[in-house]
């Protein structure tokens, strides 16, 4: 995945998938099948959200944490039955997910990395429905829920989920017909301005929505709850990994809590920035941090005090300059077609 597509770029990309639609090849992401006798149940005993709370063909958001906690990956579940769970995790931490729950699982329960046998094409935008619908996909199904079609025999998982806020689509296909599925889609939406777009793209959107990136926002030093994804966590099941440490947390309350902040000046505000009061004194760090191109001025995330509130000023070390920043609610940005 390119950081941007040349006679694209960053900003341009970013504003089709604001206006219009882009499509995105996130191959790299990780894919591993998990299928034998109740494997659904066994998914459910290690992963935090609920699966029962979901049917076959619906999707869920969802974490694999250690015993601390931490976020060892977070991910997203398909349910295609009670005996086969499709796990899309972060491309960096495939193998150490499959890793995990194949030493947690019954015999009868396969884990299999299946990275390299399939592709993923994210069709995001506000007119994600009219491409794919010119390219012969189905759409119009609910919110996380997917569809599986079998054009020309090659089966292609369509999934009402991506990483924008837009309204859009990820399509998981055999890695053998991706370049005609992106090809087809490529042709089908030039009539809606479709843009292929890249990694820079993908970061300055997921950002104005407030999704965590593992490695920045989520990692095994950082729990779902100081993340404030406690909602991802079935907190009335009886087990999960890292259940005990996390019910601890959150009783006893979290040392830091993720938060947006804005600017107030010119600031951009990057990873590992500090960020202060206006005396100096430190409150936390920045984890993600960019510069809008829908607002136009900094944003970003970070990981800070459980003592500051939504409307407070801070101040953000940028290269030795303590530039005023606000503490905010993200999203940063209302969506042409916001998810719930």
């Amino acid at each position: 995945m390119p950081l941007e597509y040349a006679g694209g770029g960053v900003l341009a990309e970013h504003a089709a998938v604001r206006s219009a639609v882009g499509v995105f090849d996130v191959s790299h992401l990780g894919k591993a099948t998990v299928a034998g006798p109740d494997a659904a149940a066994f998914v459910n005993r290690c992963l935090t959200n609920d699966l029962g709370k979901i049917q076959p063909g619906q999707a869920q958001y969802t974490l694999l944490c250690n015993e601390r906690g931490g976020v060892v990956d977070d991910m997203i579940a398909y349910l295609k039955s009670p005996d086969e769970v499709f796990l899309i995790p972060n491309a960096a931490n495939c193998a150490r997910v499959v890793e995990l729950l194949a030493d947690a699982a019954p015999a009868e329960v396969a884990v299999v990395n299946q990275h390299e046998a399939f592709a993923v094409i994210a069709v995001q935008g506000t007119q994600s429905d009219e491409v794919l619908a010119a390219a012969g996909f189905p759409i119009g199904h609910d919110y996380m829920t997917f569809v599986v079609e079998d054009p020309a025999g090659v089966p292609v998982t369509v999934c009402r989920t991506g990483y924008t806020g837009e309204r859009g689509y990820e399509l998981v296909v055999p890695v053998e017909a991706a370049t005609s599925v992106w090809d087809e889609i490529a042709a089908a939406g030039v009539p809606y301005g479709l843009r292929p777009a890249g990694l820079g793209a993908r970061d300055t959107l997921r950002t104005e929505m407030g999704y965590p990136l593992h490695g920045q926002d989520l990692s095994p030093d950082i729990s779902p709850v100081q993340a404030r994804l406690g909602w991802a966590v079935g907190w009335k099941k009886e087990s999960f990994f890292g259940a005990e440490a996390m019910r601890a947390e959150k009783a006893a309350g979290p040392a830091r809590l993720l938060r947006g902040i804005r600017a107030a000046g010119r600031g951009i505000p990057r990873p590992g920035m500090m960020v202060l009061t206006s005396e100096g004194e430190e409150l936390g760090v920045v984890t993600s941090g960019t510069f809008s191109p829908t607002l136009k001025f900094g944003i970003g995330l970070a990981l800070v005090s459980p003592q500051l509130a939504d409307g407070d000023s801070v101040s953000v070390d940028i290269r030795g300059r303590r530039e005023p920043f606000v503490v905010v609610k993200p999203p940063f940005v209302t969506p042409g077609v916001r998810e719930p």
